[in-house]
């Protein structure tokens, strides 16, 4: 049996007060003076525990309160209440909800997985991943499961391009193509997140919780000098970005770089030529947009030879051009068949990237064909970005997230994948699978809402209006 891969999280606390999701309004005139007051009667003595917090001097009793509500059925007088928070209503956007951001900062704090307590009370379906449900059939047997190691659970995949056939010698030994690439323990690769008040801290945080966890990092070439004066840039996992702008730069770095991204653009094969001449070791990748010729040029490049692509959504996960409003899901299912049927699915590596905000979006995605996500919004989430588009609009950030502490950020950042992975071993355990890799592809181990509507309801009601 293969060592355990493991990861090591540590609490980490935050450096600004978390918006709670209710707060206690506490009136002061009109108190009885009871002799025993409810606040001292707080089974969790929030009342006694209250301070001043953070670098942004808040309130900590709304942090402690578990919401309980005896204080506030307690009192005589009435002169508790609790209300909803209007600053945690306003976290995120139409795609990170607000208790999506909030348990993103839970995971990267403590590295544990958030437990509601009371099951799930949201709505039965929505958009996107939640008109999604995996498989869960195996949730009963007690064999299987990753967390607590009483069967071992594969999480890696390979990233990198697989020849169509091996071939070997008498002695055994493999002769001609060999596959190009390298074994990653967690299916989750770092992107650069497309907004944010970014600077070299956030960079160096990323890469070091990258180097970590033994995953890879996705860094534009403008960026290699403050990373490689900081860091040493061979001990650090990077996937070079790049395009025709900068070909004559690429080449000349060809003789160190081991992964190079490039943009998906008329005269990428030529680029990709050039630099396997200069360096034959180097594995290929190219960022296609998934809009409407997405499957198509999947197909290409990959016959061209292509080790990895990246197919990319909007921030959203959503597609571009006439696939917007498709989501990232169907849109990677589409580009995997189209493979699929051309008996080239092995020969390269997908990875996924828009919208993946959860763990469980992460085995979602991969149930319709990547081989791994990517994950950029979720990384400056982890360093407590509360997503309300002020860096877009030239203001000062109010988590001041360019001036982070890189440790703090990398090990921030740590705890959030230790999280999630421990969710995809529950979910690959429920399944009954042994391996993440065995997910791949596997649309017969989830189930989709329109699917069951289409074939339950619609014979009875018909089929929904668009």
């Amino acid at each position: 049996m293969p060592p355990k891969y493991h990861v090591n999280t540590k609490p980490m606390a935050a450096r600004f007060s978390t918006p709670a999701r209710s707060g206690i309004v506490d009136w002061e005139e009109g108190c009885l003076r009871c002799a025993v007051c409810v606040k001292e009667q707080c089974v969790y003595g929030a009342f006694k525990g209250r301070r001043i917090f953070g670098a942004d001097y808040a309130d900590r009793l709304d942090q402690i309160c578990h919401d309980c509500f005896r204080c506030v059925q307690g009192c005589p007088a009435r002169l508790i209440h609790k209300t909803a928070n209007p600053s945690y209503e306003s976290l995120g956007n139409d795609s990170w909800k607000p208790e999506i951001v909030w348990s993103t900062w839970y995971q990267a704090e403590t590295g544990m997985i958030p437990v509601s307590g009371a099951g799930y009370g949201g709505p039965f379906t929505g958009p996107g991943f939640d008109a999604m449900w995996t498989d869960m059939s195996e949730i009963v047997r007690p064999t299987r499961d990753g967390i607590h190691g009483r069967e071992y659970i594969s999480t890696s995949f390979f990233y990198g391009g697989s020849p169509g056939h091996l071939g070997f010698d008498q002695s055994g030994a493999v002769i001609g193509e060999e596959p190009r690439g390298r074994e990653v323990p967690l299916p989750i690769v770092f992107d650069r997140p497309p907004m944010g008040d970014l600077g070299p801290n956030v960079r160096l945080a990323v890469a070091e919780a990258a180097r970590t966890l033994d995953t890879m990092m996705i860094a534009e070439s403008r960026h290699l000098t403050p990373l490689s004066d900081d860091l040493r840039l061979e001990r650090h996992p990077l996937i070079v970005t790049g395009s025709t702008a900068n070909a004559e730069g690429l080449v000349k770095m060809a003789g160190w770089l081991r992964k190079v991204e490039l943009a998906d653009e008329p005269e990428v094969l030529d680029i990709v030529d050039r630099l396997r001449r200069a360096n034959p070791r180097i594995l290929f990748a190219v960022r296609v947009n998934l809009d409407e010729r997405a499957a198509a040029r999947v197909v290409e490049l990959c016959q061209a030879g292509v080790d990895a692509l990246h197919l990319q959504a909007d921030l959203t996960g959503h597609g571009f051009g006439e696939r917007r409003g498709v989501h990232v899901r169907d849109l990677v299912r589409e580009a995997h068949l189209a493979l699929v049927e051309r008996s080239l699915r092995d020969r390269v590596c997908l990875l996924a990237a828009g919208g993946v905000a959860m763990a469980e979006h992460v085995a979602k995605i991969i149930a319709c064909g990547a081989d791994a996500a990517v994950v950029d919004l979720a990384l400056l989430v982890a360093l407590e970005c509360r997503l309300c588009d002020d860096c877009r609009q030239a203001r000062a950030c109010p988590v001041e997230i360019r001036w982070i502490d890189p440790e703090w950020g990398a090990q921030r950042i740590v705890n959030l994948m230790g999280a999630w992975r421990n969710q995809l071993l529950e979910i690959l355990g429920a399944m009954g699978l042994r391996e993440a890799r065995r997910l791949r592809g596997e649309v017969g181990r989830a189930m989709f809402f329109e699917d069951l509507e289409k074939e339950n309801f619609a014979p009875i009601f018909g089929r929904r209006k668009k």
